[in-house]
């Protein structure tokens, strides 16, 4: 990859964080669970961002939702027009089944959760670990938005099944269809699609590595 895509790539994501929070993402404050919030959302801002295209599709939210939650979390933000471009509206069915999923569980009110819900459900087609593709910094932070928002669904996964698996499963069980016929996990030749370590660099530290190898290489 070129160096200016990938010094676009990171900066548009870190600049975005920031013009947001006031803070670099790896400085993050996530004490309180209204500081923990804007950090999700500012995170799930930043990575739809750096993706392009329209940002309200990008996050599975129609414009108005987009432009209300900035206007609540970031309102110093308001009058960026990326908040304000349109999508189509078109919803896949697996994104529609993922988000009544999180919707029927949610444990806290209003629209902070209804947001997620819708977010989370279409960060969740995208091809890497979902804590990557919402722009965490870990597995963990993302364990803790489900345990905090979406609290009884989030206690079902006992045996700390990789999440977006655990959705899946949840989904089949509710229909009445067998996901797998093993009947114990650890005889799985699939274990680790389910169980395996969620580990490794956010997005935008493995951008920032990239660049700065990519640079170095250049000079």
């Amino acid at each position: 990859m070129a160096v200016h895509a990938l010094s676009n790539d990171f900066n548009n994501r870190s600049v975005t964080y920031r013009s947001l929070t006031g803070r670099n993402v790896t400085d993050a404050v996530i004490t309180s669970d209204r500081d923990f919030d804007a950090h999700v959302f500012a995170c799930l801002l930043a990575v739809g961002t750096m993706e392009g295209g329209v940002l309200a599709e990008r996050l599975g939210l129609c414009c108005e939702d987009l432009a209300a939650l900035v206007e609540r979390r970031f309102p110093r933000a308001r009058a960026l027009s990326a908040w304000h471009v349109r999508g189509t509206g078109n919803e896949d069915d697996e994104l529609v089944m993922v988000r009544d999923l999180l919707l029927a569980h949610r444990s806290t009110p209003g629209d902070d959760s209804r947001w997620l819900a819708n977010m989370i459900a279409r960060r969740a087609m995208e091809p890497n670990h979902l804590w990557e593709d919402l722009g965490l910094r870990d597995r963990s932070e993302l364990s803790r938005l489900l345990a905090r928002h979406f609290a009884p669904l989030a206690v079902r996964n006992i045996k700390n099944m990789r999440w977006k698996r655990f959705f899946y499963r949840t989904l089949c069980e509710a229909d009445g269809v067998v996901l797998c016929t093993t009947p114990v996990c650890s005889s799985c030749s699939d274990f680790d699609l389910c169980f395996g370590e969620e580990c490794g660099e956010s997005r935008l530290a493995h951008s920032r590595r990239e660049l700065a190898l990519t640079e170095m290489t250049a000079a």
